[in-house]
């Protein structure tokens, strides 16, 4: 246990003479956590029993301060992470500030109460409401591709939802997490909203802590560990892990579009993106026009447009996964190691950082996919191109992957593309697009085995956020319910004549008989 107050350094993938010399972050004491949790729980109850107008006006204003402050939180997640500053405004900054419009214009109709349907026969003067209660104190745990974006999408419905919250961001972007918090200062009760800086440690403690969900983004095996730590304390979680996106390319595509489209959908954030595409699949009769399409899209990248790789770490990834291709038999058709930045030895800056976009083809045969480029998360700009020999080839290739986040698929023909798409084992299916469905908060986001399970977005997001609660309301002034004490023999020939006037294979003359016993035993019934 650490009591101090410790700093801690990250530096920029820019380098030091663009990105310049980046401040230490105070590392929020481990054992100061239980206090936080606990202020958090003493505020949350006030917070919950608010007017949720009252919430609103608190949270509504944070639009205008992310939209008159885009310039400046772009310019520093460009600074921390390496992303290019108009990524980060159309990436970050703008679907941030929709993110709160839409919360915000749709959060009270949506925690309304809802009233169920009960049978008047059998339950008479007797009406349910379900209504939903805050969760409690809610942890966050978010990564650094996305470091002011992807916290909003949480934070700003569990705090509409009545919930206090405690966010840790990654220790890779501290000040892009600083730039979350700086939103909502001064519009918030004492300890309804806190930020934890630091590294895995502080992440697992926060997920070991008395808190009532953890929302966490971020790799597999640290997901694993989040789930055993909330098992152990019978907490929930939501998780989302990463994913290894495919895009299906049929013969009739209009190929200029998907070419452009799939290089984006790849390249953005330098593929960053747990929703970038990192396999290509293409019918056979359009692979080489195809391929020739994306490389001469990539070629005509200006610089700048495709950013470094934030750490040291994932470079090293994105060449490892390269290379093996390549040993295995893959055709780098641009980029690549040579193609930009070349080999490091860390000691000179940016290159530690930069990877040149790369495409790749990959020889034919369900194979390929066996190797890392194809199987594992690359999270890099990085493009390989398998030419298949049917749709249902590239199907079956896109389904067999362990991950099962996005996908998309690439025809003129939409109601083909539509029914494939039904097939794709994904929790996103985007027709003749992809990867930008993120930025949509009305849009569920969630996904299928190690993708992890949760959902961020939508209205079905508030599953995780709140917890229901049924409220019965009975206005009978009868001595007694119908199933109370004692039990008679009346009463059992109500139940047997109910469970044969229910039953859909009882035949019309025993329904009758039935109805009748019903009836005659029914005052007797209501006598005792």
């Amino acid at each position: 246990m650490r009591t101090e107050m410790t700093p801690f350094a990250t530096v920029s993938p820019l380098g030091a003479i663009e990105g310049g010399e980046l401040s230490d972050v105070t590392a929020t004491p481990i054992d100061a956590l239980d206090a936080m949790v606990a202020r958090a729980r003493g505020a949350q109850r006030a917070w919950g029993e608010k007017p949720i107008a009252d919430r609103v006006k608190a949270i509504a204003v944070c639009k205008d301060r992310i939209l008159d402050r885009a310039e400046a939180i772009a310019k520093e997640i460009h600074r921390e992470v390496g992303k290019p500053e108009i990524e980060a405004l159309l990436g970050e900054v703008l679907p941030s500030a929709d993110v709160v419009a839409y919360w915000c214009g749709a959060i009270e109709e949506l925690l309304e109460g809802a009233e169920i349907e009960l049978d008047r026969m059998a339950y008479p003067k007797k009406t349910g409401l379900i209504h939903r209660d805050p969760r409690g104190v809610i942890g966050v745990i978010m990564p650094w591709n996305f470091p002011f974006a992807l916290p909003l999408r949480t934070i700003v419905p569990a705090l509409l939802a009545g919930n206090a919250v405690l966010f840790k961001p990654s220790e890779v972007s501290p000040r892009a997490g600083q730039l979350v918090a700086d939103i909502f200062a001064g519009l918030l009760p004492e300890g309804i909203f806190q930020i934890v800086q630091g590294g895995g440690d502080a992440g697992g403690a926060l997920s070991a802590a008395d808190v009532d969900l953890i929302v966490f983004t971020g790799s597999v095996a640290s997901g694993r560990k989040v789930a055993h730590a909330c098992a152990e304390r019978l907490s929930p979680c939501s998780l989302e892990l990463g994913g290894k996106d495919a895009a299906i390319v049929l013969a009739d595509a209009n190929l200029d579009r998907a070419a452009q489209g799939i290089v984006w959908g790849a390249l953005m954030n330098a593929g960053q993106n747990c929703a970038a595409v990192e396999r290509v699949y293409v019918e056979e009769s359009v692979a080489t026009a195809l391929a020739d399409k994306i490389v001469l899209a990539v070629r005509a990248l200006r610089p700048g447009e495709v950013g470094p790789l934030t750490t040291r770490a994932q470079r090293a990834t994105v060449h490892r996964h390269v290379e093996g291709a390549r040993a295995a038999g893959a055709t780098v058709l641009v980029g690549g190691a040579s193609g930009g930045g070349g080999e490091s030895d860390g000691s000179r800056e940016p290159d530690a950082y930069a990877y040149a976009p790369t495409v790749l083809r990959v020889n034919a045969g369900a194979a390929a996919d066996e190797m890392d480029l194809m199987r594992e998360e690359t999270f890099g700009p990085v493009i390989p191109i398998a030419a298949v020999a049917s749709a249902d080839e590239a199907l079956a290739r896109a389904n067999a992957s362990k991950y099962g986040l996005t996908a998309s698929v690439w025809t003129k023909d939409i109601r083909r593309g539509e029914a494939l798409g039904r097939k794709l084992r994904a929790g996103v299916v985007t027709i003749n697009n992809h990867s930008f469905t993120g930025a949509l908060p009305a849009a569920p986001w969630s996904g299928h085995g190690e993708t992890g399970y949760g959902i961020t977005s939508s209205p079905l997001a508030l599953e995780a956020f709140t917890r229901p609660r049924f409220v019965l309301v009975d206005k009978s002034r009868a001595t007694r319910e119908l199933w109370w004490y004692p039990y008679t023999p009346a009463l059992r020939t109500i139940a047997l004549s109910m469970a044969k006037l229910r039953s859909g294979s009882t035949g019309f003359f025993e329904k009758i008989k039935a109805l009748f016993a019903l009836l005659a035993a029914f005052p007797k019934r209501m006598k005792h």
